[in-house]
């Protein structure tokens, strides 16, 4: 199979048992890899009474057709399970080179399992597999225990692990690669540690083998030009998505003070031309990468001396501006312990800001708080709270389970306090101050997300491009980000897209933001790669596909429409300064033309002719089962 390996592996951690089965050519065809793959597998093997932390639960690491390629940025996998946090369809997505290595020992996906008696890592070294004891690595953080298996099994070698974090179950926990890369979001990392599964260390000798050698390196050549003949790609080498902040306060969109407004006074203090200039070490490119967005910078001196990656643009709005921190050593130390302690920085910064509106608003008792000044823009206190998080110490305990869990411990009035959509943390977006981000985070399967359908083009001075995409026709109401006017429409279309995107295993920069390689680039690139002709139609509606599997597995636990919102203070709340002031999201509105776009019902279902006609014939009995 050009373009893929041809293996799945399964390592069942109950039974102590490694077996490999074939990659199905038909789940290909209808799936590609990555998500879509993991999500059928997801699907039919994970049921509604699974326990997210059970060992029937499962954890299905998957790489596309470009992993491992020339094709820009073919570098990304998804890690898919029941999760823990909210109860419903979960995943996150790193790059890297982690998931290229795996490619290169031979396997397409790995899918973990059970639960073991002890704590236990994942040796692949291509053929060989095996399961081995890790009794000296528990209780080790990220680095040290990369450093370990590094030098046990050789620096060829990629590892994935978690952290204390995940170790000790914390919800917001992340999964971690090649030391700063994160599978960050719905808790992956406690799944991971609920199965006593410390690490996957992995070499491949091998490679991927393409379908015409021939024009392959040409063609790849000239998809890397295109996408660096792009301005924006430009500027995110020099700033990384660093360079977001200032640009988002600008425009009343970065998170600032647990949401209450979208613009930040001390942004430019913390944004990307600061981190350049005081702290950059060098950008960053991870595998096949041609845009470096990635970061090494340092903190040279001081209480917050580090050397790390990042920070990226959610880790500042989480742990900045979301907690009112304008000290960027603080904040770049803080997404340090996140990475070395294996926390989700935008799930951390999330209950951090949440526990300082609720102590100012003396919800949050005392002998919770302990020492701690939870004042907003208290740096010292984001710092030693993100460490206490991981470790469930004191006030760490109460907000490891998420802001939501912690919220309904108090009651209703902290609970309208949490920023979260299906029990998830609104990322660093605030999306009054852009209406279709506030659609596609109600919308998305995991929850609050904002690169599901990942709308970007209606943030200003993308108008040819929406022109290009959606049509003239949307215009100029879709380039409007106040405005919810055909946002329905973009949601639907960004979201069907995205899903290729990481089914393919490719980067959303240079295919989404700028809109630089889409459908048609894709499709010869699979013909390329694969041998597998897709037209345009036929990728948009493997994408709806995509999405409707997913929205199924969300209607079988019982989500419908009433869960396709947004906190209160987002809906009633007028944005109180910038450029969104005065405005809130007008979500109904949207639903009602996203519901429309994508034949569902008006309360949010895939009918039965939808699943049919998008070739998921199996859905049909589940949906007559949910009445």
């Amino acid at each position: 199979m050009y373009g893929y390996t041809g293996k799945i592996l399964r390592v069942d951690l109950t039974r102590g048992e490694v077996r490999k089965e074939p990659l199905d050519g038909n789940l290909v065809r209808r799936f590609l890899g990555g998500t879509g793959y993991a999500s059928w597998l997801l699907y039919r093997e994970v049921g509604p009474h699974v326990d997210p932390l059970g060992p029937d639960n499962k954890l299905y690491f998957f790489t596309g057709p470009f992993t491992g390629t020339m094709w820009p940025q073919g570098n990304r996998y998804v890690v898919t399970t029941r999760s823990p946090l909210t109860g419903i369809w979960g995943e996150a997505h790193a790059a890297g080179h982690w998931a290229p290595a795996l490619k290169f020992a031979g396997y397409d996906g790995l899918v973990v399992e059970g639960e073991s008696p002890r704590p236990v890592y994942i040796f692949i070294s291509d053929e060989r597999v095996e399961i081995r004891d890790a009794g000296h690595l528990w209780g080790k953080n990220v680095h040290e225990t990369e450093d370990i298996l590094l030098d046990a099994h050789g620096d060829d070698c990629r590892v994935a692990s978690i952290g204390p974090a995940g170790e000790n179950l914390v919800l917001v926990a992340a999964i971690v690669n090649d030391r700063d890369r994160v599978a960050a979001r719905c808790g992956v990392g406690a799944v991971m540690g609920a199965k006593r599964l410390k690490a996957i260390c992995v070499r491949g000798t091998g490679g991927v083998e393409v379908a015409d050698r021939a024009r392959y390196p040409e063609f790849c050549r000239r998809m890397i030009q295109k996408l660096l003949d792009d301005p924006i790609a430009g500027t995110r080498v020099v700033y990384g998505t660093a360079g977001l902040m200032e640009i988002m306060s600008d425009i009343g969109r970065v998170p600032t003070w647990n949401l209450r407004s979208g613009v930040f006074p001390g942004a430019r203090r913390i944004g990307g031309r600061r981190l350049r200039q005081e702290y950059l070490i060098k950008p960053r490119a991870d595998f096949a990468c041609a845009q470096r967005c990635g970061r090494y910078v340092e903190v040279r001196e001081g209480r917050f001396r580090c050397r790390t990656g990042g920070p990226e643009f959610e880790t500042l709005a989480a742990l900045g501006s979301r907690c009112g921190v304008d000290d960027l050593e603080a904040v770049i130390y803080a997404g340090y312990l996140c990475n070395v302690l294996g926390l989700d920085t935008i799930g951390a910064g999330a209950v951090i800001s949440w526990a300082m509106e609720a102590w100012e608003r003396g919800l949050l008792p005392r002998e919770l708080v302990g020492d701690l000044d939870l004042s907003w823009g208290n740096a010292e206190t984001v710092v030693e709270l993100t460490r206490r998080l991981a470790y469930r110490e004191g006030l760490g305990d109460f907000l490891a389970s998420g802001s939501l869990r912690a919220a309904r411990e108090l009651g209703p009035e902290a609970e309208k306090l949490v920023m979260h959509v299906k029990g998830m943390e609104i990322a660093g977006q605030e999306p009054r101050g852009q209406k279709s981000m506030g659609l596609a985070m109600a919308t998305s399967a995991r929850g609050a997300d904002h690169l599901y359908a990942f709308p970007v083009l209606d943030e200003g001075g993308f108008d040819e491009e929406i022109r290009r995409v959606y049509g003239p026709q949307y215009m100029p109401e879709m380039a409007d980000r106040l405005s919810p006017v055909h946002k329905g429409h973009m949601v639907y279309v960004n979201e069907n897209w995205a899903a290729v995107v990481e089914s393919v295993g490719a980067c959303k920069y240079g295919t989404m933001v700028p809109p630089t390689l889409g459908y048609e680039e894709v499709a010869e690139g699979l013909a390329l790669t694969c041998g597998m002709d897709f037209s345009v139609a036929d990728l948009e509606k493997l994408g709806e596909r995509v999405v409707n599997l997913q929205r199924m597995y969300n209607v079988r636990l019982g989500l419908r429409r009433a869960h396709d919102t947004l906190p209160e203070r987002l809906l009633k709340e007028p944005a109180p300064d910038g450029p969104a002031r005065g405005h809130v999201v007008e979500l109904d509105y949207m639903l009602d033309e996203y519901y429309r776009e994508r034949g569902w019902t008006p309360d949010g279902i895939p009918t039965r002719e939808r699943l049919q006609e998008l070739g998921l014939p199996e859905l049909v009995r589940d949906l007559e089962g949910t009445g």
